[in-house]
């Protein structure tokens, strides 16, 4: 199979273990935020990275301390964000309603994550995207205005259902910071990708270098790079849980079980979207992020409609949501076509 293809086949692969960690949530008995949030971070962003790391790349502790001291804070830094971003996601979802919050932060983070790497070289072969005033970058803009305008529609589809189910927010002031946060955090979400983009090259480098299978050098690269989004994605859930005394409900095994699956596909995602990004080459930050932002958005949408969220919508709204999807869809399969020809 061609390398772009394969590429562009993992980068939706991504997202579309992203949307599907959306269905253990649906059959949570016990755990709330908290619980589920603290439990799969250790698992997503610790547990499963460093042990696929120690397992797939010999001397690995040296090919970690071959890289500079600074490239890991860039990482970190990003991570952070990414996790910054998740917190005030997790508050969005209450104030503002998931179609709103979904709308704003994958709105404004296609453009930043598709554009941003073609004007600040991410590492390794990203250094050498199409400038954004290339034939090339300005294809892909074209087709970053049309994600943007089928995320518009979702946004304003989910909007109508969830008035039409649920009336208007009763708290304004609530809905104002709730705006305020989901537009941070659309900014801060793509610190995931960015992590992998401006800190893989030198990372990668080293560790195949000392025998690293690329997917064992990938899963490396995540491991040392999501400590900064682990640290967010722990410890404030984990206040909550003491702050409301509800410590002891992370002994639900079912609960757990559920979980833990969340943290499996989210690895999965990780591991899908570098290896993804890296086969896609040098427009592979750019195109990989658009691809696995899509793919996330349209299987968590799908999560959404086969769960029972939009029965007793109206005819408008439900019509609405049809035409961002054949529009996504469009511009997903223009985008990987894009990089294949």
């Amino acid at each position: 199979m061609d390398a772009s293809l394969a590429g562009s086949g993992l980068t939706m692969s991504a997202g579309l273990a992203v949307g599907l960690s959306f269905v253990p949530l649906k059959c949570m008995t016990r755990y709330r935020f908290e619980h589920w949030s603290s439990l799969s971070a250790v698992v997503s962003l610790i547990v499963f990275p460093w042990t696929l790391a120690v397992a797939l790349c010999p001397d690995l502790v040296g090919a970690l301390a071959q890289v500079s001291f600074a490239n890991y804070l860039k990482a970190n830094v990003c991570s952070f964000a990414w996790g910054v971003a998740n917190v005030l996601c997790g508050l969005c979802l209450v104030r503002i309603g998931v179609s709103l919050t979904m709308g704003i932060l994958t709105g404004i983070g296609l453009p930043i994550g598709i554009l941003l790497p073609m004007v600040l070289k991410g590492s390794g072969s990203f250094a050498a995207a199409p400038a954004l005033v290339s034939r090339t970058g300005a294809v892909l803009a074209g087709l970053t205005a049309v994600l943007i305008y089928s995320v518009v529609l979702m946004a304003a589809a989910g909007s109508e259902r969830e008035k039409a189910l649920c009336g208007k927010p009763s708290d304004f002031a609530a809905f104002k910071s709730g705006l305020l946060m989901a537009i941070a955090a659309g900014f801060l979400q793509t610190g995931l990708s960015f992590a992998f983009v401006y800190s893989q090259g030198p990372l990668m480098d080293a560790l195949r270098t000392r025998g690293s299978s690329g997917s064992g050098a990938i899963a490396a690269v995540w491991a040392a790079s999501l400590l900064g989004g682990a640290l967010v994605n722990i410890a404030f859930p984990l206040s909550l849980a003491i702050k409301r005394g509800t410590l002891r409900d992370f002994l639900s095994p079912g609960d757990c079980a559920r979980t833990i699956l969340m943290a499996t596909l989210f690895v999965t995602c990780l591991l899908c979207m570098g290896n993804g990004m890296r086969l896609l080459g040098a427009l592979g930050a750019s195109l990989g992020f658009g691809l696995y932002q899509s793919l996330q958005t349209l299987s968590s949408q799908a999560v959404g409609v086969f769960s029972g969220e939009w029965r007793g919508t109206g005819r408008r709204a439900r019509r609405r949501m049809a035409a961002a999807v054949l529009l996504m869809l469009s511009a997903v399969i223009a985008m990987a076509f894009l990089k294949s020809r």
